[in-house]
């Protein structure tokens, strides 16, 4: 549901604590132009990085919580996850050398945190535990899927963190939706190696060396695997590549910008 025009709120998180942060850019009302008009929050993508500083500290006047808080991952489609303290704040905000290094999830239960990370049709993971005050991101693209992100952030919070399943929320955000997703035995093959017996199949095959997937339900299908339960889990149904006007979508356009996923606690 729309906040304003450039941002759309996880609401059944929203539902939980108002004192969260928590939602998903769109590409409206930036500062940047062709071909990544206008709310280009990426950095890495050879738009002018004036611009995308002017976009960011615009979508920081909105959230009305400081750049200089702001955390992103170096999100290189791994399965690697990083837990952030108040020093890591303003860590890939003003330019890339300063991001996480190595790392595609991020978690934190400090306050006044803001956990951020970019999209062009890759899946958001959000994920929250009110009785524990953790919050966290996780990018998805398919590599990171089938390298089972969302399952390392589950572990790593009730192994580490010592949080029981059952307090665990996840939200999963807009992304490209199956019928414009379609990907080749390669990539197939990698998610036979991650599915799950009980669940029906991901993807349809269409031809030879031609399926399309549904990365929302791999990965759905792959939190129920740790043992959270359906209705501790939140799927949007939002397509970023089907909905160009509010989206970026790299497998619509190759050369776009970025929207942004983010959660934080006041």
């Amino acid at each position: 549901m729309p906040l304003n025009s450039n941002i759309l709120t996880i609401d059944p998180f929203n539902k939980f604590d108002d004192k969260l942060i928590v939602g998903f850019s769109t590409r409206n009302n930036g500062y940047s132009i062709k071909p990544y008009e206008s709310l280009n929050l990426g950095l890495h993508v050879q738009d002018d990085e004036q611009k995308v500083i002017l976009n960011r500290e615009k979508v920081a006047e909105d959230l009305k919580i400081s750049l200089k808080k702001w955390v992103f991952a170096e999100q290189v489609h791994s399965n690697k996850i990083k837990k952030i303290s108040q020093k890591d704040c303003g860590s890939g905000t003003l330019n890339i050398a300063s991001v996480i290094k190595g790392a595609d999830g991020l978690y934190t239960k400090e306050a006044n945190v803001l956990l951020a990370s970019l999209y062009a049709d890759c899946v958001p993971l959000y994920f929250y535990s009110p009785s524990n005050a953790l919050i966290g991101l996780a990018h998805a693209g398919w590599k990171g899927t089938v390298g089972k992100i969302g399952t390392n952030m589950v572990h790593m919070w009730t192994e580490v963190e010592k949080v029981s399943l059952d307090s665990i929320y996840v939200a999963i955000g807009p992304s490209i939706s199956q019928e414009s997703y379609e990907v080749d035995d390669y990539v197939i093959d990698k998610v036979n190696k991650v599915i799950v017996d009980e669940y029906q199949l991901p993807y349809i095959k269409v031809n030879t060396n031609q399926y399309l997937l549904d990365l929302k339900l791999l990965n759905k299908q792959l939190l129920l695997a740790t043992g959270i339960k359906e209705e501790q889990i939140f799927v949007s149904n939002y397509c970023t590549y089907k909905n160009s006007k509010t989206f970026f979508s790299y497998r619509r356009h190759q050369q776009t910008g970025r929207m942004m996923s983010f959660i934080g606690r006041k």
